[in-house]
């Protein structure tokens, strides 16, 4: 946004800092950064030729994250743990089957009681930590990771409470170990093309974008006493906003820089449909004495947030796991000269694509968008999509994992840095507190502590 005015830019931002004294105290927590402290917004860690990690949890998500990273070369597994024994009886064998015998020889299984985590950190000492676990334990597993001398990367959303979330950034800035969440979505191939599209400035100045995670789940119900619907469903009954920002929002606020030099987020404002679908899913399909009768659902069937940022740009942001109705993560980014969109991804010009549309008026779509895949397709897409594009949701895990791997292995800053993290999750407990107050404005804390002016821009990496 180099045409925006900084003057004005300066005044709103110190009205802001002016205004610090009203802020409940999750959001004016630690301005100062602590002493002994250090930013960790372009944190590149020492070199790890050989990258030795720890799994904890490898049911679902965290199975997928132990194939893709046993794979790669430079890799070792040294330990696995998880509340199961078959899980991590599991996965240990489908480590020796992905990477044969030449490598993870020696892998340390713990399970049993909900701290066994904690003694394989203690007893093996990684180099890296992979948390797939349930929400509430991201936060203190990965602050215990980085105090142990660990790298922490952590499965969405990075915490659960702004308190977390700032408890997360002074460990991460205080041990100089990096905490990533694991926003696969942006590694996804429209959504590496869009930025890459976004940074070569095809569609202007950016002025808004929209995003969703809006994927029927109510089956997970079903998971009543182990799985992800287990533990997820509580949530749903006692929680009212959007609960999950992080697969929509993650790759709209990188095309839009935002906590990256350009802008930052400002407020939000949220507001929640009746609860419905979760009580009536249960009463149809369980018996009037079964646990999900049992509670009483508050949470609204969907949230719709909006965040103005410091620069006056806005972004929508939908969640919906329960209504029936297709999948969509809208991705959609507006411009001064056009506007990329998705589900299914779509493309419009002022002035029309040569040879395919005459004006703004039509989308590129379909077969035809296979002009702008030759020559906008991101070259990290490009690169690694034949060697992870049956890695799980089209690729995009894989290319995560590469990433992760070959920046810690060369020594660069990762793709997501820890506020970013922060900041996208950060959209679930403001939105609660929005919601609550009949749609109030509830300002974002600025978890770089001033930091994002001067954090580059996420490069197009080849």
């Amino acid at each position: 946004m180099k045409n925006i005015n900084r003057r004005k830019f300066i005044q709103k931002t110190s009205l802001s800092a002016a205004a610090v004294s009203l802020l409940p105290s999750a959001l004016k927590a630690n301005i100062e950064r602590p002493s002994k402290s250090s930013y960790m917004g372009d944190h590149a860690a020492p070199k790890l030729e050989q990258v030795r990690a720890a799994f904890i949890g490898v049911g679902a998500r965290g199975g997928t994250h132990v194939r893709s990273f046993a794979a790669l070369e430079g890799t070792e597994v040294v330990a696995i743990c998880d509340l199961y024994e078959d899980n991590v009886k599991k996965k240990t064998s489908l480590v020796k089957e992905v990477a044969g015998k030449k490598r993870h020889k020696n892998i340390a299984q713990y399970w049993g009681d909900e701290n066994q985590w904690k003694k394989m950190l203690s007893e093996v000492k990684p180099d890296v930590v992979f948390i797939a676990t349930n929400w509430v334990s991201h936060a203190p597993m990965a602050i215990e990771a980085m105090e142990q001398g660990a790298h922490a990367f952590v499965e969405v959303p990075i915490a659960v409470t702004l308190d977390e979330m700032w408890d997360i950034v002074d460990a991460s800035e205080r041990t100089q170990k990096h905490c990533m969440m694991m926003e696969n979505v942006n590694y996804g191939r429209a959504e590496l093309m869009f930025l890459n599209m976004c940074r070569q400035g095809a569609i202007g100045e950016l002025l808004h974008g929209e995003a969703a995670y809006i994927h029927e789940l109510r089956g997970q119900m079903n998971q009543q006493e182990r799985g992800t619907g287990s533990w997820r469903t509580p949530h749903y009954a006692k929680r009212n906003g959007n609960l999950y920002p992080t697969h929509g929002l993650g790759p709209v606020a990188q095309y839009m820089n935002l906590g990256r030099t350009d802008d930052n987020f400002g407020s939000l404002v949220s507001f929640s449909t009746p609860a419905l679908g979760r009580a009536s899913y249960a009463k149809k399909n369980y018996p009037a004495d079964h646990k999900w009768n049992k509670l009483d659902f508050q949470g609204g069937d969907l949230n719709t947030s909006i965040i103005k940022t410091a620069l006056g740009r806005t972004l929508m942001v939908q969640w919906d796991e329960t209504s029936p109705r297709p999948y969509s993560r809208l991705n959609l980014i507006q411009g001064t000269k056009g506007a990329l969109a998705g589900f299914p991804t779509r493309v419009a010009f002022e002035g029309g694509v040569e040879g395919i549309t005459k004006d703004h008026h039509s989308w590129v779509q379909g077969e035809k968008l296979a002009a702008i895949y030759e020559k906008y397709d991101h070259p990290l897409y490009k690169r690694l999509n034949e060697s992870t594009k049956h890695s799980g949701h089209g690729g995009m895990d894989g290319i995560m994992m590469y990433r992760i791997v070959e920046c810690l292995q060369k020594g660069l800053p990762l793709d997501q840095n820890v506020y970013e993290g922060c900041f996208w999750s950060a959209v679930a407990p403001l939105s609660e507190r929005s919601v609550a107050s009949g749609g109030a404005p509830q300002p974002f804390p600025d978890f770089t502590r001033g930091g994002w002016k001067n954090t580059d821009p996420l490069d197009i990496v080849g």
